[in-house]
């Protein structure tokens, strides 16, 4: 099988219309993906991966798309995952191309989008689901799926290969209970910012109904409000359910240290990126101030770099990997080895389209490849956009069903990519008219 083309469309969803995804930072996101097509020679068979924007600057992602994407073109599957490490490292270290990051921005999402797109191949030519697919692969094929420079000081291949054997024992029990009970997660849909109170009120009522244990609320605008704020939710939840909160980067070290202790009356499981995604420093600060709240954070950490800090530093207590914003599938099986190293649970980012549905491949990879409870881990999970995928997530009593559909997840249906394609799409077109 030989990738013979690609093609990239920008498709933009008016999310914003209704403050679906409003935090304190982003108040009008519209969710959007910069959408890679690779073709092959085999009619029917397609790869699919994007990169996950909130609107305007979606079409710099394509741009990028474009740069980069020609590195797949004219290369067999095969020789491709034999050594897929290469294959993102040549994405990744164009040297002309990653001057503009290193590794970082724009330029890391669309690789992500590339790289994607060829698991999600690979995992349809395979006729498996791709969290059955990496999970079935050997400690030493997953451990040549890594690029471990400037990870060796943390985590060496010697350990990542004796952490993966070591939780060989016992994996096709995980994958049965995986089947059985499916993989817990916690809903955000609840907690918009832009939301009014009586909204969040029925709106957490309705997740209670449907059987959810683990809610998160967006906070950041004001101490004031966010105080009010978690007092309703908490009150309406009850004491026994799992809150938890996100900042979305809004305060300083400082302000953070105290927003966080007046916060922590409403017994937070979590506190999400409560500075700048950069600033290590910053966040080993806060966790050593407000100890024992936890800090979760990863959906912006930029590569397995700012991961592996975040994590020698102990400033994190929970790694929230984002299937788009690192370089794809090979980058966070490194992030995930780290986390099994430094013993953080693996809760992924999946606010956005399409990122739900990745990054329960890249969960229940995890739990089975290298063992460790059910308990402890989440996903996340919205509510918005699923019907747009040809494979959308399942969601029964506030955990995923894992999928049985070859592939990652991430193909969209053909209708949905003529009307919402930016900027000449029926529903854009009638907007701007």
């Amino acid at each position: 099988m030989r990738i013979t083309g690609f093609s990239i469309r920008d498709i933009r969803f008016p999310t914003s219309d209704e403050q679906h995804g409003s935090d304190a930072m982003n108040s009008a996101p519209d969710y959007s993906a910069a959408y890679l097509t690779l073709e092959t020679n085999q009619p029917g068979l397609q790869g699919n991966g994007l990169a996950f924007t909130i609107g305007r600057g979606n079409e710099v992602c394509c741009a990028a798309l474009n740069a980069i994407a020609h590195h797949a073109i004219n290369r067999s599957l095969e020789s491709i995952v034999a050594d897929s490490a290469a294959f993102s490292n040549a994405l990744t270290g164009d040297d002309q191309i990653r001057w503009l990051g290193p590794e970082k921005g724009v330029v890391h999402l669309a690789a992500a989008a590339v790289i994607n797109a060829v698991w999600d191949l690979h995992a349809k030519a395979s006729g498996k689901p791709l969290w059955r697919l990496l999970a079935e692969m050997s400690p030493e094929e997953i451990v040549r799926c890594v690029d471990f420079r400037y990870l060796s000081d943390a985590l060496t291949p010697d350990e990542a290969l004796a952490l993966l054997k070591e939780a060989e024992a016992g994996k096709e029990a995980r994958i049965e209970t995986l089947l059985a009970d499916g993989f817990p997660a916690y809903t955000t849909s609840a907690g918009w910012i832009g939301y009014s109170d009586e909204k969040v009120r029925q709106l957490c009522l309705s997740a209670i109904d449907d059987g959810w244990n683990h809610l998160k609320m967006k906070v950041g605008t004001s101490l004031d409000d966010d105080l009010r704020r978690a007092a309703l939710i908490r009150e309406t939840i009850g004491p026994d359910r799992s809150l938890m909160m996100d900042a979305n980067q809004v305060w300083e070290v400082d302000e953070a240290i105290t927003h966080i202790k007046r916060l922590a009356e409403f017994r937070p499981l979590w506190i999400e990126e409560p500075t700048s995604p950069d600033d290590i420093l910053g966040y080993a600060a806060i966790a050593d101030a407000v100890k024992p709240i936890k800090l979760a954070a990863g959906e912006h950490c930029q590569n397995r770099i700012t991961f592996k800090q975040l994590m020698k530093l102990g400033a994190i207590d929970f790694c929230q990997i984002d299937s788009c914003r690192v370089a794809g599938v090979n980058e966070n099986i490194a992030i995930i080895l780290l986390a099994k190293k430094f013993g953080i649970p693996v809760c992924p980012h999946a606010g956005g389209v399409g990122l739900c549905e990745q990054v329960q491949h890249l969960a229940m990879f995890d739990f089975i490849a290298l063992g460790g409870p059910l308990d402890g881990r989440l996903i996340e999970y919205v509510d918005h956009l699923h019907e747009h995928f040809l494979d959308p997530v399942t969601v029964r009593r506030g955990r995923y069903v894992a999928p049985d559909k070859p592939g990652f997840s991430i193909e969209m249906k053909q209708h949905t990519l003529r009307q919402y394609e930016y900027p000449g799409g029926p529903v854009w077109r009638r907007r701007v008219g």
